[in-house]
């Protein structure tokens, strides 16, 4: 029964895996790539990546995007594979500041073509969203390669 238990929990767990309510929905199944090549526009999509660069502007803010595969949650994972990069752009600021490069980003929107930018010494073809939805994800936390050795007593933790 135990043996049972110690199986199904994480498997209910996973299950009630979802994204955050404002990134659910039905999207098209168009990739990065597939949008450099073959505009799609109005296609509704759900990308997400790593940001590279924010740069606000009058009644927008545009973020360059590194894409990445995202996961259950709809949250970037970490990957080596090269997808692509996007632009997407929201109305109103969003405060550079804060959505500093290196952070995870997912975004929500319609695809309205692309713009041709340089990127080390060429010109690279982004597609862009209008997006509906930013979605700026919490600091990963670093893993420890030393287990956390103490004593808790009384609810406290003495390393």
């Amino acid at each position: 029964m135990r043996r049972l238990a110690l199986v199904l929990v994480p498997l209910a767990l996973a299950a009630c895996t979802r994204p955050p309510a404002n990134l659910a929905g039905r999207f098209d199944p168009v990739t990065v790539r597939d949008a450099q090549t073959r505009p799609q526009q109005g296609a509704a999509v759900r990308w997400g990546g790593t940001l590279v660069r924010t740069t606000p502007g009058r009644d927008q803010t545009c973020f360059e995007i590194l894409n990445r595969p995202l996961d259950r949650e709809a949250r970037p994972m970490p990957s080596d594979r090269d997808a692509g990069r996007f632009i997407a752009c929201a109305p109103g600021f969003y405060d550079p500041l804060v959505y500093v490069p290196g952070r995870d980003i997912t975004v929500t929107g319609a695809l309205n073509g692309t713009t041709t930018r340089p990127l080390g010494g060429y010109d690279y073809t982004y597609p862009r969203i209008d997006a509906t939805t930013v979605h700026l994800w919490p600091e990963r936390l670093a893993a420890s390669p030393y287990p956390r050795v103490g004593v808790s007593i009384g609810g406290i933790f003495f390393p």
